[in-house]
């Protein structure tokens, strides 16, 4: 393997930069799975006890939004980490995780467009 050839101290900033913005970016999508966890619990805890279907429908569906919006956040997080360094490895990696993100997302978003439509969720 060769090696790289030294970084300036521009690139250097640069990569430094992107690897801060990376972790703000995953920070702010985990952020988002605690605020999302949090209106689920409070909706699910003034709920009636058991919740009724529609009750338990609506914490679903909140709960669901917040995880579609930070599964945006993470896969932007690894977007910028693959940019900084594309290595096969690491665009392979990044592939994996995009399509599996991309279809939990997909499905999220399918789940609320039916459940909002008032078709049965399964």
């Amino acid at each position: 393997m060769i090696p790289a050839p030294a970084a300036t101290g521009a690139e250097e900033f640069i990569v430094n930069a992107v690897l801060w913005l990376k972790l703000g970016i995953e920070a702010m999508g985990a952020l988002v799975i605690f605020a999302g966890a949090v209106l689920a619990a409070r909706r699910f805890l003034r709920g009636s006890f058991p919740p009724g279907p529609e009750e338990f429908t609506a914490v679903r569906l909140t709960l669901a939004r917040f995880l579609a919006l930070a599964l945006e956040f993470q896969l932007g997080a690894d977007i910028l980490s693959t940019a900084v360094a594309p290595s096969w490895e690491a665009i392979g990696k990044l592939g994996a995780i995009a399509v599996i993100r991309t279809a939990l997302n997909w499905f999220l978003s399918k789940e609320m467009e039916e459940t909002a439509k008032g078709a049965p969720v399964p």
